[in-house]
């Protein structure tokens, strides 16, 4: 019998790598079926025809395997419309880096798109398998990790080197977009809270441009009083008296008092977590003004970032997006397509109310969690995005500590990809330096989850998530 090849990518054995390889799974294993890899729609055995195994390596969980009997049987009946197609081009998914670009980097080290040249940043190459292949970021490059500028200057060295580089808008990202579009703008009760929203997560980012742009010039000059920033910064006293009468008719009650009980907490904690952080409000209006020549003006140093930036895209039939779908956006999809929702997406974000666009089907595609206060997703959008042919949502937005994760939500199969990146997450939630890792898709290998939280790559087929998907 011919030894199957290993499905693992090829790390070159370079002095840089050393420490990444270490790391890194060196074995794989069919997916396996524990809750850290699977929910429990994914594991019920009367929806999908799947049988548990033991893999043979050590410390290796449970795992999904097909019966050779149920495949054999399955495979002469999948209706040719049901057929995933699978991405022409090899697809390396690494989402929510969150200002951490060593993780970021070696991620993209661990899926074999790149090696490193030298000590440091920006010291990458494409590899034989990087020029092949597309590498989507999943969103969700900004707040929390150790720099935000230092991740941002690695995405853009990617660029640089010419690689598929796809980048997908993640929350996080557009906060600090309509924060910015907020402060420029005439205050009014749907947009005066979006400074103050962003919270204690991006005052790292305003501290990172204060020290690098201005902390040696004469920043104050032009810059108003305390007082004065204050005001221009928080929402009026107003605001938590009105606000709920503005969003009646758009969000839903629960969602309502959910904003307002979180505003609450955020302008009671903003200033305070600026002050912790050795700024004051004038050094963040200063640093805003800034960000907003840096990110919004043409000629800013990071204005590239939301020009690039997709709402979705679409690969055979996997939709890789940041968080999830809802009814209108399956709609959408279906009758207009994604290069239609992704012009609708820059649209709607440059002439559209803040408020508008926030809570909408749009900001809700990099938004949801499929809680009761997001946009439902119901039968009839599963249909719609079926019939768009789209079978398989590649996400991030839902940090994992165990590796990549299969779920079915609503009826439509998941692949949660957040592997807890950066650093700031990982020290909160007990894990120890940054996090590396990347999701694989191939029409040969199938979906490949790699991590160093997991002791082996986690393996789907073909066949097997043909069946999955039914």
């Amino acid at each position: 019998m011919m030894k199957m090849l290993s499905p693992l990518p090829y790390i070159s054995d370079r002095p840089e790598h050393a420490d990444i390889i270490a790391r890194l799974p060196n074995k794989w294993t069919s997916w396996p079926q524990g809750r850290s890899s699977c929910n429990a729609v994914a594991r019920e055995p009367e929806e999908t025809p799947l049988t548990v195994i033991k893999h043979s390596i050590k410390g290796a969980k449970p795992s999904i395997k097909l019966s050779k009997k149920l495949s054999k049987k399955r495979s002469t009946k999948v209706p040719a419309k049901h057929e995933l197609r699978w991405p022409k081009r090899p697809v390396v998914f690494i989402s929510d880096p969150h200002a951490d670009a060593h993780a970021f980097e070696a991620s993209l080290i661990a899926a074999g798109v790149t090696k490193q040249m030298d000590s440091g940043l920006c010291h990458l190459k494409l590899t034989k398998k990087g020029r092949q292949s597309e590498i989507i970021i999943g969103g969700d490059c900004l707040d929390k990790g150790p720099s935000n500028l230092s991740l941002l200057r690695s995405v853009k060295h990617l660029y640089r080197l010419n690689a598929r580089v796809t980048l997908l808008a993640g929350n996080h990202d557009l906060r600090l977009f309509m924060g910015l579009l907020a402060l420029a703008r005439k205050k009014d009760i749907g947009n005066q809270h979006f400074f103050v929203r962003m919270g204690k997560k991006v005052i790292p980012l305003f501290k990172e441009v204060f020290e690098q742009y201005l902390a040696d010039k004469n920043w104050q000059r032009n810059i108003p009083d305390e007082d004065a920033c204050r005001k221009a910064l928080f929402p009026n006293e107003k605001w938590f008296e009105q606000f709920p009468y503005h969003a009646a008719g758009q969000l839903t009650t629960e969602g309502i008092e959910r904003e307002v009980r979180k505003m609450h907490s955020k302008v009671k904690s903003f200033e305070k977590n600026c002050v912790a952080a050795g700024l004051s409000l004038q050094h963040i209006y200063a640093a805003s003004l800034k960000c907003q020549k840096l990110f919004l003006h043409k000629k800013g140093e990071f204005h590239w970032f939301y020009r690039k930036m997709k709402l979705v895209e679409k690969r055979g039939s996997f939709l890789f997006l940041h968080a999830g779908l809802d009814d209108t956006m399956g709609e959408l999809l279906l009758k207009s397509g994604t290069g239609y929702a992704n012009k609708a997406f820059h649209r709607n974000l440059k002439h559209r109310d803040l408020f508008g666009f926030y809570y909408s089907s749009i900001a809700n595609t990099f938004r949801t969690k499929y809680r009761d206060v997001d946009l439902p997703l119901t039968e009839r959008g599963v249909k719609a995005i079926h019939k768009a042919g789209i079978r398989v949502v590649v996400q991030g937005h839902i940090n994992q500590q165990e590796g990549q994760r299969i779920a079915i939500k609503k009826g439509l199969v998941h692949v949660e990809a957040d592997i807890t990146l950066d650093r700031h997450s990982r020290k909160n939630e007990g894990l120890k330096g940054f996090g590396m890792g990347a999701t694989l898709i191939d029409k040969r290998n199938g979906i490949i989850g790699i991590s160093c939280d997991y002791p082996t790559a986690k393996v789907l087929k073909p066949k097997e998530l043909q069946l999955i998907d039914g």
